[in-house]
């Protein structure tokens, strides 16, 4: 039993980091939020504060857990549980460079290969254990490219703070909703 094995789940990218801003390659780097992320972060919380989740997940990776953290804030009661498995993949020697030189499936030097960043994305997936709740996971721009793959969904590239529902329709089928926004959301 695992995330896929839920009717419904919610995927929010973190808020913004100076790599973002800057159009470079974060990957693994532990970058926090910029005092803008934060507002986002913030905005989300508030702008989502009616969102039905039960349990609350959230990358280690700073950025994530800082936006995991703004959430958390306006649901008392409700804690962050790491997933570690579900942070954003190692760019090794390409991390801090520009995002136009990304190749998905080349391995930089110190860099984590395509195919082990899905399968243990897949891990992290698994490892989120059914309940009779809607969860939500805070992680990154290349998890949730991994999830719609593993779920055969298109994938548009979420922007900063940017909420996607993922669920089944009637006749069993993966959906993801368009990508909600808050006013402080930001392309990236």
């Amino acid at each position: 039993m695992s995330l896929f094995d839920h009717p419904r789940f919610y995927l929010l990218r973190h808020g913004q980091t100076a790599q973002n801003a800057a159009g470079l390659i974060a990957g693994a780097t532990d970058a926090p939020l910029t005092p803008q992320g934060l507002a986002q972060a913030r905005a989300a919380a508030q702008a989502w504060g009616g969102l039905t989740i039960g349990r609350l997940f959230a990358s280690p990776l700073r950025r994530a857990w800082q936006t995991a953290m703004e959430i958390a804030a306006t649901r008392p009661g409700l804690p962050i549980t790491p997933a570690p498995l579900l942070a954003e993949r190692h760019w090794g020697i390409w991390e801090g460079q520009p995002r136009a030189i990304l190749d998905r499936q080349a391995t930089p030097a110190g860099g984590e290969s395509a195919a082990l960043f899905h399968a243990r994305i897949l891990q992290g997936c698994a490892a989120i254990p059914v309940q009779d709740d809607s969860p939500l996971i805070v992680a990154h721009s290349g998890t949730v490219r991994e999830i719609f793959a593993a779920l055969d969904l298109p994938f548009l590239r979420p922007d900063n703070c940017a909420l996607i529902a993922v669920y089944r329709d009637a006749q069993g089928r993966w959906r993801a909703d368009p990508p909600r926004l808050t006013p402080l959301s930001q392309p990236t």
